[in-house]
């Protein structure tokens, strides 16, 4: 995780998480592809908007955050325990039928995207289903706060998902929204399942 992104999260934790949008509509289809109950492990949960609606449908889930401010937030707002974990420190084995993880892997430097798509490939079960939405671009930089953005090209994403593990892709597709600094952003929505051995 890039320092000056993570420090801006744990110093606007309270902001940020007012300005949470209501949950992805693309949440409800993920969750129908997993079993009843499953097993999902949520990186980067933000103010817990998606892990609200993922605990009232039943399923069983380990709750993320980078930024322990922000993981002491959405435990409040969830009466559930959110743990503060970077993505490196993903390191189970089979162990959840889905990963969810929204406008979070975005801000992994380039270089090291491939590492941690192979964690989340790890420590998915076989047949488990993940999803990731990227700002869509060409070179990474960073935004007018200071975050950092991996700015993925679909085709240099594809590769690099590819080399992170045998994968199906089940979709792919792409919104316009409004980021926390106001500016207008291309978002890539990726659907991915794990091949079976």
């Amino acid at each position: 995780m890039d320092e000056d992104t993570l420090q801006f999260y744990r110093r606007n934790a309270e902001a940020y998480a007012g300005w949470a949008k209501a949950p992805s509509t693309r949440l409800r289809g993920f969750l129908g592809l997993l079993p009843p109950g499953g097993a999902i492990l949520e990186l980067g949960c933000g103010a817990g908007n998606h892990a609200a609606v993922m605990l009232a449908e039943g399923f069983v889930l380990r709750a993320t955050d980078g930024s322990p401010e922000m993981a002491a937030v959405a435990a409040s707002r969830l009466g559930h325990p959110v743990e503060a974990m970077l993505f490196d420190q993903l390191d189970e084995l089979e162990a959840y039928d889905g990963v969810w993880a929204s406008a979070c892997l975005l801000h992994v430097p380039r270089d090291e995207l491939a590492g941690i798509l192979s964690r989340i490939h790890r420590a998915l079960k076989p047949s488990g289903v993940f999803y990731a939405s990227y700002k869509i671009g060409h070179d990474d930089g960073r935004d007018s706060i200071g975050r950092y953005y991996n700015y993925p090209s679909p085709d240099w994403l594809q590769a690099t998902y590819a080399s992170a593990g045998p994968w199906t892709q089940l979709s792919a597709d792409t919104s316009e929204i409004k980021s926390f600094d106001e500016a207008p952003a291309t978002m890539l929505h990726i659907v991915v399942r794990k091949n079976a051995e």
